[in-house]
């Protein structure tokens, strides 16, 4: 493991949101929300409306600066969002976890949450000198991010299949230059 679990879970989550403003509007509705909050795992307040939902959605392009920035402006990011937020870390032990970084309360609003937990898992990457692992999908089409959290740093594509879209392509090439020659 690259960084402790709550890190990698955080680091994932924010790739997640954020690659939900992609062409089309991941979080459409309120529904969409509570599922994106299952799948990534968030417990705690979850209010369920549509300021909630603004208030995520408002998190995406901070989140996103920093798979484009530099060390320094990722650190502005990371030390605005934690800033903002009020962020106090402390040990928290809950729902059968070890302990882990917790900086705001579990009843705090969800957006300041998400934004609290990818702000610490941020900075545990630029103390770790890792971020080329906070990298944009190759896919020439497609403008989602990911976290290489391979041991070789051989990740290129996102989850949303370009990488089958871009072996597919490859393939095809292939072909057709073999049958031309």
């Amino acid at each position: 493991m690259l960084f402790a679990h709550d890190t990698e879970c955080a680091l994932v989550t924010a790739a997640a949101l954020v690659n939900t403003a992609g062409r089309s509007e991941g979080l459409p509705d309120v529904t969409t929300l509570a599922a994106f909050v299952t799948a990534q795992g968030f417990t705690g307040r979850h209010d369920r409306t549509e300021a909630e939902l603004r208030a995520v959605r408002e998190l995406r392009p901070q989140l996103r600066r920093v798979w484009y920035a530099d060390e320094d402006e990722t650190v502005a990011v990371v030390n605005g969002l934690l800033r903002e937020t009020k962020a106090l870390p402390q040990l928290i032990r809950h729902d059968d976890e070890p302990y882990h970084l917790h900086a705001v309360p579990r009843d705090a609003p969800l957006a300041r949450r998400m934004a609290v937990e990818a702000a610490m898992a941020l900075a545990d990457v630029v103390r770790s000198g890792e971020l080329t692992r906070l990298r944009r999908c190759a896919h020439p089409e497609c403008d989602n991010v990911l976290v290489d959290l391979s041991r070789n740093r051989s990740r290129r594509f996102c989850d949303a299949g370009c990488g089958n879209r871009a072996a597919v392509s490859a393939y095809r090439a292939r072909k057709a230059a073999s049958e031309k020659g």
